[in-house]
C-alpha cells in the first residue's frame, strides 16, 4: 500500500515511525526540512515540498497513492491538500481538522464531494476518550468494538485481583468470563500464554461481553465510582470539547491561568465554573476543594505537570485522575504510577487513521491507542488456513493472540478450542510491528 503524509509535526510523524514498521510504501512530506530529517533512519522516504503545490504532488506521483493523509497544524491547508490529491488521483484522502462542526453527518457529503473522504480531529478524539473513561471509572481504558459485541478493557491490578501470582491456566474460572490477551508490566508489554502469571501493578488487557463486564470488575478487584463533581486543570481546547461533551451531567470546574484564555471560556461555557490561576499551586487546589472531587482531569501543555498533578490529587483524596501525556517518552514510565487514565493525542489520531486503512483484502482496523501494541479487526475469509485447526493448533506467530470473535452479530471469547470459521470477525492482539503477520497469518 502506497501512503503519502503531508505534515511531519507530532501527528504525522508518529503516524509514519508506525507505519514504517509495517513494510508499507510511505512518503512523508513538509516544507521543512528539520522535521523531515528526524525521519532519516526510518524505513520511508522524505520529500521536502508543499502538499497545496501541483508540481510536487505530481513529483511525489501522489495519484498512485491508496492513501493521502494531510496532518499539517493548518486546517485549511490540509483541505485544499486532500482536494489536490484526490484531483490527481489519490484513491482515499484523510484531513485532519480544528473544527468539531465539520464531523456533523450532515456535513459529510459536502467533504465528500469536494475530496475529502474522511476527516480526524485529534482534540475531539482525546475529549471523547476522556468521556468514556468518566463512564467507566475502574479502568484505565474501555474499547467498545464490532458495535459494542465485544468489549477491551485495560485494567491496573492491585493485590485484591482474584487471580494475582497465578498461572492463568490455574485459574479457571478466568476464560469463561474474559480472555487476558496483553499485559503491561515495567514498560514493556507483554501477549500471555497459560504459563504466565499476573502479577500486583500489572495493566492487563482484557477482552470480554457486555454480560460479564460485573463479574470481570469484581475478578479485578474493582467497582466503580458514582462521578458528580469533576476539576479540570488547564482550559486548553480539549478541555472546551470535554466540557461541552458533559453537558449537565456533572458539576465541572476548570483552573487556567491565562486570564485572556479565562475570559474566553466563561463566554463559551456559561455553565462552567471558571478559576484563573495555577493548578500546580497547593494552596489553591486546597482553596479550590480538591478533596470533594470525584475525577481530576490534567490538560495542561505540559506532560509533566499533568503527570504531577494527577499524583497530587490523589494524594488529596481524589479517586478517578486522567492526564493528557503527549510526550511519547513518558507514557510507559506514567503507566507505572498511580495517575488514572492516560490520554495522548497522537495514538488516538493514528488509531483512529489505521482504522480508515482499509483495503480489499484485509478488513484490518487497528483501534487501541497503545504505545506498543497493536489490535487488529480482521474478516476470515473463505478457505483460510485458520479455519483448518483448532486455535490451539494454529502455530500462531510469538507475539500475537486471538483475543475475541463475533459470529452472527454474537460476541464470543476465544479459547484454545475455538475453531474460527469463514466470516467470523476476530479481535486479535499483537505487539507493535507485527501487523504483517497478522495479515500473512489470515489471508
Amino acid at each position: 500500500m502506497k501512503i503519502v503524509i503531508a505534515g511531519a509535526g507530532e501527528v504525522g510523524s508518529h503516524l509514519a515511525k508506525m507505519l514504517s514498521d509495517e513494510e508499507q510504501d510511505i512518503i512523508i512530506m513538509d516544507t521543512e526540512e528539520r522535521k523531515l530529517a528526524a525521519l532519516d533512519n526510518y524505513n520511508l522516504l522524505t520529500f521536502h515540498g508543499s502538499a497545496t503545490s501541483f508540481a510536487h504532488m505530481k513529483e511525489i506521483k501522489v495519484g498512485s497513492a491508496d492513501i493521502f493523509i494531510a496532518v499539517t497544524p493548518y486546517e485549511a491547508r490540509n483541505i485544499a491538500a486532500c482536494q489536490l490529491a484526490k484531483h490527481l488521483g489519490a484513491r482515499k484522502t484523510v484531513a485532519r481538522i480544528d473544527n468539531a462542526e465539520y464531523l456533523a453527518k450532515k456535513h459529510r457529503a459536502y467533504f465528500i464531494e469536494r475530496g475529502i473522504d474522511e476527516l480526524i480531529y485529534p482534540e475531539y478524539l482525546a475529549a471523547t476518550e476522556m468521556i468514556t473513561s468518566l463512564q467507566h471509572t475502574w479502568v484505565r481504558n474501555w474499547f467498545e468494538m464490532f458495535d459494542g459485541q465485544l468489549i477491551v478493557l485495560g485494567v491496573k491490578l492491585r493485590a485484591n485481583a482474584q487471580f494475582i501470582g497465578r498461572q492463568l491456566r490455574e485459574v479457571g474460572n478466568i476464560s469463561e468470563v474474559m480472555h487476558v490477551s496483553a499485559i503491561k508490566r515495567n514498560r514493556e508489554t507483554i501477549i500471555p500464554r497459560g504459563y504466565d502469571r499476573i502479577l500486583e501493578n500489572d495493566i492487563a488487557y482484557v477482552a470480554t461481553t457486555k454480560q460479564h463486564i460485573k463479574q470481570v470488575a469484581m475478578l479485578c478487584g474493582k467497582q466503580d465510582i458514582t462521578v458528580e463533581k469533576v476539576l479540570i486543570s488547564g482550559g486548553s481546547e480539549i478541555a472546551e470539547q470535554l466540557v461541552h461533551m458533559i453537558g449537565d451531567r456533572y458539576r465541572v470546574k476548570i483552573i487556567e491561568p491565562d486570564y485572556e484564555r479565562c475570559q474566553q471560556l466563561a463566554d463559551t461555557l456559561p455553565d462552567c465554573n471558571i478559576v484563573c490561576g495555577d493548578a500546580r499551586d497547593t494552596d489553591l487546589l486546597e482553596e479550590e476543594g480538591i478533596s470533594d472531587y470525584d475525577v481530576f482531569v490534567a490538560l495542561s501543555e505540559s506532560s509533566e505537570a499533568n503527570i504531577l498533578g494527577c499524583m497530587m490529587a490523589k494524594e488529596h483524596g481524589v479517586r478517578k485522575t486522567i492526564a493528557q501525556v503527549e510526550n511519547l517518552q513518558y507514557i510507559n514510565e506514567a503507566e507505572t504510577l498511580n495517575i488514572g487514565t492516560i490520554i495522548n493525542k497522537k495514538l488516538l489520531a493514528s488509531s483512529r487513521i489505521f482504522q480508515m486503512m482499509l483495503d480489499n483484502d484485509v478488513d484490518n482496523a487497528k483501534c487501541l491507542a497503545l504505545a506498543d501494541a497493536e489490535v487488529a479487526e480482521l474478516v476470515i475469509k473463505e478457505n483460510s488456513r485458520v479455519t483448518r485447526a483448532a486455535v490451539k493448533d494454529l502455530k500462531l506467530p510469538d507475539g500475537m493472540t486471538i483475543a475475541g470473535l463475533v459470529r452472527n452479530g454474537i460476541g464470543l471469547l476465544v479459547g484454545g478450542n475455538t475453531r474460527l470459521q469463514a466470516g467470523d470477525h476476530v479481535v486479535v492482539f499483537c505487539l507493535s510491528g507485527s501487523i504483517h503477520k497478522i495479515e500473512r497469518t489470515f489471508s
